[in-house]
């Protein structure tokens, strides 16, 4: 499944109201190691059906960047049943991606 774009009108069904852990991804257009991790993120959500992936362009989602604190970018946020359970800032391998989701 390809990722979803995340905004604040669909954040409560996509990733609160999840079933499945939501690896969220906060970027924004101009951000050069954003680009970076892109394409595996985009890999991580076409080979698991198991999780949910959305992306929050933190430019145009300034009110979801801010409630969960969004300094740096890009940052990776795992969310199981609602809640944060793991985050990371920074280009990261997939491995590690990977792990935050088994957390």
């Amino acid at each position: 499944m390809a990722s979803i774009k995340i905004t604040k009108n669909n954040f409560e069904k996509e990733v609160l109201q999840s079933k499945e852990p939501v690896l969220l991804d906060f970027w924004a257009s101009w951000c050069g190691p954003c680009r970076m991790v892109s394409p595996t993120i985009e890999e991580i959500a076409k080979e698991n059906d198991s999780i949910k992936v959305g992306k929050i362009n933190v430019d145009e989602e300034s009110e979801l960047a801010a409630k969960y604190s969004i300094m740096s970018i890009p940052t990776l946020m795992v969310m199981k049943e609602g809640k944060v359970s793991a985050t990371a800032v920074g280009v990261r391998p997939k491995d590690d991606i990977l792990k935050m989701l088994q957390v």
